[in-house]
């Protein structure tokens, strides 16, 4: 039976989390640094941003993933990172502190980076915060959470236990995002735990396939992101066989991932920049769908749709009030019609 449960992404078994102020941002009480850590190499599986520019720390990231295996995530918030000369150097820099302070190897870290962009971004103060980062790691997904924010109002996180082959399972998640989210993954800032065994293919298969029907459906800025990532880490340590083709246990996994994912683009929704009505205060919507209403909220429109998930984006919606907004606008105040002069006036002014 699947429930929700606490923990966020240190619910799964063999996962640890930690988040800190290292110094990048200049705001003391915001926490700049997070990191979350497995006892084990885990399988993994990612999805990207779509941007034709992307953040070096999505350039490291895919090199690092390349074999299906992680065992470490690094993300700081306050700088992205990217349209740096040297932000390749920088990321790759951040993994080695990593491996310094953890003894996960460098091409073992999964790093996101978040917040401007074209600024450049110093590795001294996430060196100097790493040993106290390392040494808070637990059961610490809230800290996590907070330290990837930027401009987001709060914390997002979630995690929910299911069986699989007889054995609880469980999946985390954190993210982040309020602003430059538009459809085609990645959209944001996500980090997702299991402790089921699933192979990388089969990973890479459920997500892939997952994120069309969650969080490639949510828009608030119509703005894709250069570094939006979503990562997937599986530690196998829940004890269940592995997944390793399309089965009962590989569509109960699927399920369960996507309560994950549907939350999170509802909480996405619900502190977008500009959001106004919270998701939890929408009226039922008449159509019938498996889940219930799809709606998303931004800048005080609603929007309505048959889509049979959670939510869904009011892009559409909101483009078509503007237009009717124009238009009212326009009727009221009418543009002033130049006078055109006779040929005849002309000729007898001249």
């Amino acid at each position: 039976m699947l429930k929700e449960i606490a923990g966020g992404v240190c619910a799964p078994k063999g996962f640890k989390a930690n988040g800190i102020h290292c110094g990048i941002r200049k705001n003391k009480v915001k926490k700049d640094l997070a990191l979350i850590v497995s006892d084990v190499r885990c399988h993994v599986a990612c999805v990207y941003t779509t941007n034709l520019v992307k953040g070096a720390p999505i350039l490291v990231t895919q090199k690092n993933v390349s074999d299906g295996f992680a065992q470490a995530v690094i993300v700081n918030s306050g700088n992205a990172n990217t349209c740096n000369a040297d932000g390749v150097e920088i990321a790759e820099k951040m993994c080695k502190l990593v491996e310094e302070y953890t003894g996960v190897s460098a091409k073992d870290v999964v790093i996101g980076s978040t917040g401007v962009i074209g600024q450049p971004l110093s590795v001294e103060p996430i060196a100097a915060g790493m040993p106290s980062l390392v040494a808070g790691l637990g059961a610490n997904s809230d800290a996590a959470a907070e330290a990837i924010m930027t401009t987001d109002t709060v914390k997002k996180q979630i995690a929910v236990s299911f069986l699989l082959d007889g054995k609880e399972c469980h999946i985390g998640a954190i993210c982040k995002g309020v602003g430059m989210i538009c459809p085609n993954m990645a959209t944001m800032l996500m980090f997702i735990t299991t402790d089921a065994a699933i192979s990388s293919a089969m990973l890479q298969k459920a997500i892939s396939a997952d994120v069309a029907d969650s969080l490639n459906m949510l828009s608030v800025d119509r703005d894709t992101s250069t570094n939006d990532t979503l990562c997937v880490m599986a530690s196998g340590l829940a004890g269940n066989a592995e997944i390793t083709e399309e089965n009962a246990d590989y569509a109960a996994f699927c399920e369960a991932l996507h309560v994950v994912t549907t939350s999170m683009c509802k909480k996405l929704a619900a502190d977008g920049e500009g959001a106004t009505i919270p998701t939890s205060s929408r009226p039922p919507c008449s159509a019938p769908t498996p889940t219930g209403d799809a709606c998303c909220v931004r800048a005080g429109i609603r929007a309505q749709s048959s889509i049979p998930i959670g939510w869904t984006s009011c892009s559409a919606r909101r483009r078509a009030a503007w237009k009717s907004a124009r238009t009212a606008a326009a009727l009221r105040f009418p543009r002033r019609r130049q006078r055109r002069c006779s040929p005849k006036r002309r000729s007898s002014s001249m």
